[in-house]
């Protein structure tokens, strides 16, 4: 059944099954597909017949590359930052509602899985890895920030691994996403489809996972953990770049180099947001945080020049707002997080 052109919901014996079907865009969300993932999970809660939900891409390239950001800051852009944000509040709401779903909830990152894709899969309680999988959460590179739980998730992963992937935005192949936290399983991508049938028919979910699982191989940020943890772990950001710099391998430069693209607000503020996600109880608390992110991110003059030349014109020279993170006032990253005046945004399972 097509929920959605780019959504389709199938049901397979006690399995729930929700295909994206967008890979000419590489499964980037629209607000029509958060909508429709958001409102089916929300049926199928209750539903006896459903005894677990898997979420899968049609084939392809990508499991899901992010959220429909072009749109969306276009929509910004030509409108205010004010009409933006109502994808964010369905995304947000959706990623509540797949944290908290009482069920098994499976996501197969099978292919490119970035930023709001992150957000299907991260919070549910089984994520699959394959060896086609490539996870990343670029948002500073566009002006903004690592969203979709981000402010939960990242600063929970070992060690500074969550702050060095938010700032740099670094890609991780499945056997460092597994070893980080990030998946929960790797299965060969062309077992995934008996993974399916074996879940249609009624298996066991962690049955069926330990059956097919296989072992990882030795993940590559290991051998970077000490340099990780020493210059990201740093208490500012401009401690964490005079780090790198000092950093003798070589390897602390290649990352200030990766950080000199990056837009120097979104680095500040992203670097404030994951330090504050260590003391946040609940994914709900962070998503508050980052919706009232959204509404002042939104409406900053990087966002709409980082998406726009990366995703639009796609000539990689945006034009910051400011030359260097040093030039960013305290008072400008402390203003992204001040509380809405109408509130912070509520989870429940009514609508969507």
């Amino acid at each position: 059944m097509s929920l959605t052109p780019h959504v389709r919901a199938e049901r397979k014996g006690r399995l729930g099954v929700l295909v994206l079907d967008r890979q000419n865009a590489l499964n980037a969300l629209t607000r029509e597909m958060v909508q429709a993932m958001s409102l089916q999970l929300a049926a199928w809660k209750d539903d006896p017949l459903v005894g677990a939900v898997l979420v899968r891409a049609a084939p392809g390239r990508a499991f899901c590359a992010g959220g429909d950001i072009r749109a969306v800051a276009e929509t910004g852009r030509d409108r205010g930052a004010a009409a933006a944000t109502p994808f964010f509040r369905d995304e947000y709401r959706l990623n509540w509602r797949i944290s908290t779903f009482p069920k098994p909830y499976l996501a197969l990152l099978d292919g490119v899985t970035m930023g709001g894709g992150v957000g299907i899969s991260v919070h549910g309680r089984y994520r699959v890895l394959t060896e086609q999988t490539l996870f990343a959460m670029p948002e500073t590179g566009i002006g903004f920030f690592p969203d979709v739980g981000g402010t939960w998730f990242l600063p929970r992963l070992a060690g500074e691994t969550g702050m060095y992937l938010g700032l740099t935005g670094a890609r991780l192949r499945a056997a460092d996403a597994l070893a980080a936290g990030i998946g929960t399983h790797l299965l060969p991508s062309g077992s995934l489809a008996a993974l399916e049938e074996r879940l249609a028919s009624g298996t066991d979910v962690a049955a069926s996972l330990a059956a097919l699982a296989q072992p990882a191989p030795d993940p590559e940020l290991s051998g970077l953990r000490a340099q990780i943890d020493g210059c990201f772990g740093a208490p500012t950001l401009a401690d964490v770049l005079d780090r790198l710099a000092a950093e003798p391998s070589g390897w602390g430069k290649a990352q200030l180099a990766e950080l000199g693209g990056k837009s120097p607000m979104a680095l500040r503020v992203t670097f404030a947001q994951l330090r504050r996600g260590r003391m946040l109880h609940s994914l709900a608390e962070a998503l508050q945080l980052e919706y009232r992110m959204v509404h002042r991110l939104a409406a900053e003059p990087d966002f709409i020049e980082g998406v726009r030349a990366l995703l639009i014109d796609k000539d990689r020279s945006p034009r910051w707002r400011h030359g260097n993170p040093g030039e960013v006032g305290e008072s400008e990253v402390e203003a992204c997080f001040a509380e809405l005046p109408d509130g912070d945004l509520a989870f429940d399972w009514q609508g969507v």
